[in-house]
C-alpha cells in the first residue's frame, strides 16, 4: 500500500513538473509573438514614413502609429465621387503603397487590406437620428467603394500584376460616424452622443487605408 502511494505521489510530482514547463513554454511563446509583432508593427511604419514621409503635408495625410494611413476629407462635404484632386493622389499613392505591404518583409502576414470611408455627425438640417445614420452609412460605404474601385482599376504595371492578391484580400468597408476623432485629434473608439459637439468635422471625414495583419 506505501508503495503504491509512494507511486502515486511520484507521478503527481511528475505532472506538476510537466505543468509547469508547459506554462513556462505558454508564457515563453506569448511573450515573444508579442514582441514580434511589435517589431512588425514598428519595422511597418518606418517602411510607410520612408516612403511617403514628403507627401504627407501636400496629400493631409498621415500615418498612425498603428499603420492606418488616413487620408484627411479629401471628398466634398455629401459626394461620393472620387474628385480629381484626390484621384490624382491615390494614382501615385497606391502603387507605391502595394510596394511596401508587398514586399517579402511584410507581405506573407497581411490578411486583409481595407479601405474604410468615414463621415462626421450630421446632415444638413436634418435633425431625425435614424435618417441621419443611414445617411452618413450610405456615404461611407459609397466613398469606400467608390476608393477600392479607382485604386483596382488603375492602369499600372504593378497594380495589374496584383489583381489576384488584390481580389484576395482588398476590402472596403463604410463606417459613418461610428470613429470620430475629436479637436484634439483623439479618435472615438465608440461613438456616444457626447462626441458631438467635440467632432473635427474635417479629420472625421475621411479615407482610411488599413492593412489587417495576423
Amino acid at each position: 500500500m506505501e508503495e503504491e502511494n509512494s507511486q502515486w505521489i511520484n507521478i503527481a510530482d511528475v505532472m506538476s513538473a510537466l505543468m509547469m514547463i508547459f506554462m513556462f513554454l505558454s508564457v515563453t511563446f506569448i511573450y515573444e509573438l508579442q514582441n514580434s509583432r511589435e517589431t512588425y508593427r514598428s519595422d511597418l511604419n518606418a517602411a510607410l514614413h520612408d516612403e511617403f514621409g514628403k507627401d504627407l503635408e501636400r496629400w493631409k495625410a498621415e500615418i498612425t502609429p498603428d499603420n492606418i494611413f488616413r487620408f484627411n476629407a479629401p471628398f466634398k462635404s455629401g459626394a461620393s465621387r472620387v474628385p480629381d484632386s484626390f484621384g490624382e493622389t491615390l494614382t501615385d499613392f497606391f502603387p507605391r503603397y502595394l510596394r511596401v505591404l508587398m514586399s517579402p518583409q511584410f507581405v506573407s502576414n497581411i490578411e486583409e487590406l481595407r479601405v474604410e470611408g468615414h463621415t462626421s455627425y450630421g446632415w444638413g438640417s436634418l435633425s431625425s437620428r435614424k435618417k441621419i445614420y443611414l445617411n452618413n452609412m450610405r456615404l461611407s460605404q459609397s466613398r469606400a467603394i467608390n476608393v477600392l474601385e479607382y485604386c483596382y482599376n488603375l492602369d499600372n504595371d504593378f497594380v495589374n500584376a496584383a489583381k489576384d492578391w488584390l481580389e484576395s484580400r482588398f476590402r472596403s468597408n463604410g463606417m459613418a460616424y461610428s470613429n470620430l476623432i475629436d479637436r484634439s485629434g483623439t479618435v472615438a473608439e465608440n461613438f456616444t452622443r457626447s462626441n458631438i459637439n467635440t467632432q473635427d468635422k474635417g479629420r472625421s471625414r475621411r479615407v482610411e487605408f488599413k492593412a489587417v495583419v495576423e
